[in-house]
């Protein structure tokens, strides 16, 4: 059974900046895409940025140039580093695995970012 574990939501000051990590547990296979959403209260769920094999990496434009996203497949772990952090930026982020059997989702970790 495959499992998403996220790490390292909090609370920071705007400006601020948090690094998330989320490892794969379990038997998962051919991995195509990992990536990050979130969803703020009373709001959709929405992409935050994206890492495909081959490398090629997307981001939401209200993150760009402040969020990072890494993976190291040999751990089946992604990462995503935000930097300059706002208000704005404050909801329950969850990671996403693509894969050809099934896509998985995390639990979420909450980031609140503190004017």
């Amino acid at each position: 059974q495959v499992q998403l574990v996220e790490s390292g939501g909090g609370l920071v000051q705007a400006g601020g900046s948090l690094r998330l990590s989320c490892a794969a547990s379990g038997s998962i296979f051919a991995i195509v895409g990992m990536g990050w959403y979130r969803q703020a209260p009373g709001k959709q769920r929405e992409l935050v940025a994206i890492t495909i094999s081959g490398g090629s990496t997307t981001y939401a434009d209200s993150v760009k140039g402040r969020f990072t996203i890494s993976r190291d497949n040999a751990k089946n772990t992604v990462y995503l580093q935000m930097s300059g952090l706002k208000p704005e930026d404050t909801a329950v982020y969850y990671c996403k695995f693509d894969t050809l059997k099934g896509n998985y989702w995390g639990r979420g970790t909450q980031v609140t970012v503190s004017s």
